[in-house]
């Protein structure tokens, strides 16, 4: 969920990790100093520290750039400190790989295009874009001030490799931005490496033609060589940073969230074998919610992934819920108390196996705020039956919270309409209509939507996209006539 506002104790917690921050890119800066210098840093501090200090204003500058931005375009980024410093890590080693690269190998082999493509999977676009042209900047002004054939006693790189590398950055590094938001597996992005190599290639040769003399067949060559090392270095450096950020960060990217709804993952591989009319009713919601979510501008791969966790709870006890039940009801045996402890039971066991099996913190808040505070009407009613006087619907209903996202309020909407459509004995498009609008109309009622930022339009598009989704998934079928046919005829 966006914040749109930081409590005083939050803004003074992001400054002071801004400045943490800042400190450590300004060691990190030293590290890359040492490594040009090879190991004589301080002598070239002092002989050159008008240069030192010009860089360190304007890394702090950049910083606070980053700091405003953030604070007046995405507050949410702020009040999670450990997104900031997911931010400034992933600067650090962008910074000393090129740094290192640029050292040992080529100027022009520096995997450039790295932060612009991390930063486009783990931000928003524009956010990645933003990061893109300061980190761009912070690496130009080091090269011209500290790392230029200028420098004094040591550098090495000429101007116009700064120049080309960061028209570089600024064209190559925002198409791949653009680039790899369609890509949807971590194979997809070496592809990209293979398309950013034309304009990576093409920036390098026309901003060094002037520079290239003798052997000029030679020299393209060797830039195209370079390009090439620039677009493979960049992909397989995102490759290998990638997963270890998803682990430490939790992040939920495109990527991991394709690996954690395959048959393959862990956990629903385990409902497909021991709850399979779950596993179905799962894959189902999960269609409903992707279908949802795209329709009111939320991250439909996130709602997916989260639609095929939300119900894993039943796996404790798969034989207790009527999907997986075969003619015989167990609930039968049970009073209506012990059928609705044990029902609702599965939202909290869900969450306790998605953090047990370190699973995102956010299908954990699905697990248990799909059901919200809903009461579980047929064990209420046949309570109801069974006692003299009235009960505490409370004591029959489910614990919540109720959703505090949208796309918990879709999901919640999507599993109650998928699982009230299979019972309908006639399911033509008028009856599936006016039953997902009833299943709506009740949540509101019962105000299960109060706590997440969901408008009535955006509720009218999820109602009716999940009409028109359970229209497909539920159609009718032509009778097969009764004709039993021989093989000699």
């Amino acid at each position: 969920m966006t914040k749109t506002k930081l409590s005083n104790k939050e803004i003074a917690l992001s400054i002071l990790t801004f400045t943490v921050c800042q400190i450590l890119l300004l060691f990190d800066i030293f590290l890359m100093l040492l490594i040009n210098t090879d190991g004589n840093a301080i002598p070239f501090i002092v002989t050159n520290s008008n240069s030192v200090i010009t860089v360190a204003v304007a890394s702090v500058i950049l910083s606070v750039i980053i700091y405003i931005y953030f604070f007046t375009e995405n507050k949410s980024v702020l009040a999670r400190c450990s997104k900031v410093i997911e931010i400034y890590l992933l600067l650090y080693i962008a910074l000393l790989v090129n740094d290192v690269i640029c050292r040992f190998v080529s100027p022009t082999a520096r995997p450039l295009m790295f932060f612009p493509l991390i930063t486009a999977m783990l931000l928003k676009r524009r956010e990645a874009i933003f990061l893109t042209i300061v980190y761009g900047l912070q690496m130009f002004i080091f090269n011209r001030f500290l790392n230029s054939e200028m420098a004094d006693p040591v550098g090495f790189i000429l101007a116009i490799d700064s120049f080309s590398g960061l028209l570089v950055m600024f064209c190559s590094g925002v198409l791949g931005v653009f680039l790899l938001k369609g890509i949807k597996t971590r194979m997809g992005s070496v592809m990209v490496a293979l398309i950013l190599f034309v304009p990576t290639v093409i920036i390098n040769i026309v901003m060094q033609l002037s520079s290239i003399v003798g052997d000029n067949l030679f020299k393209l060559v060797e830039l195209a060589m370079f390009s090439m090392l620039d677009c493979v270095f960049s992909v397989l450096l995102f490759l290998f940073i990638l997963p270890i950020v998803e682990v430490l960060f939790s992040e939920l990217t495109q990527f991991r969230l394709r690996e954690l709804t395959s048959d393959n993952a862990k956990l629903i591989k385990k409902m497909k074998q021991q709850a399979l009319g779950t596993y179905n009713h799962c894959v189902v919601v999960a269609q409903l919610a992707e279908a949802c979510a795209s329709a009111i501008d939320e991250d439909p791969e996130l709602a997916r992934a989260a639609a095929y966790y939300h119900d894993i709870g039943k796996l404790k006890n798969p034989e207790m819920f009527a999907e997986n039940q075969s003619e015989y009801d167990l609930h039968k045996e049970l009073t209506p108390e012990l059928s609705v402890d044990i029902i609702r039971s599965h939202a909290r066991e869900g969450a306790k196996l998605i953090k047990k099996n370190k699973l995102p913190e956010f299908f954990a808040d699905i697990a248990v705020q799909h059901h919200g505070t809903l009461p579980i009407k047929y064990f209420y009613a046949k309570a109801l039956k069974m006692s003299d006087g009235e009960l505490n619907v409370a004591n029959y209903s489910y614990s919540g919270p109720t959703p505090t996202t949208k796309i918990a309020a879709i999901i919640m909407i999507a599993d109650a309409s998928e699982a009230a459509a299979r019972s309908l004995s006639n399911r033509t498009p008028e009856k599936v209509a006016a039953l997902v609008s009833s299943i709506v109309e009740e949540r509101m009622n019962l105000e299960q939507f109060v706590d997440c930022n969901i408008t009535l339009r955006e509720l009218n598009v999820v109602t009716q996209t999940v009409i028109n989704q359970l229209a497909g998934v539920y159609h009718s079928r032509v009778k097969y006539p009764k004709l039993v046919l021989s093989k000699n005829k």
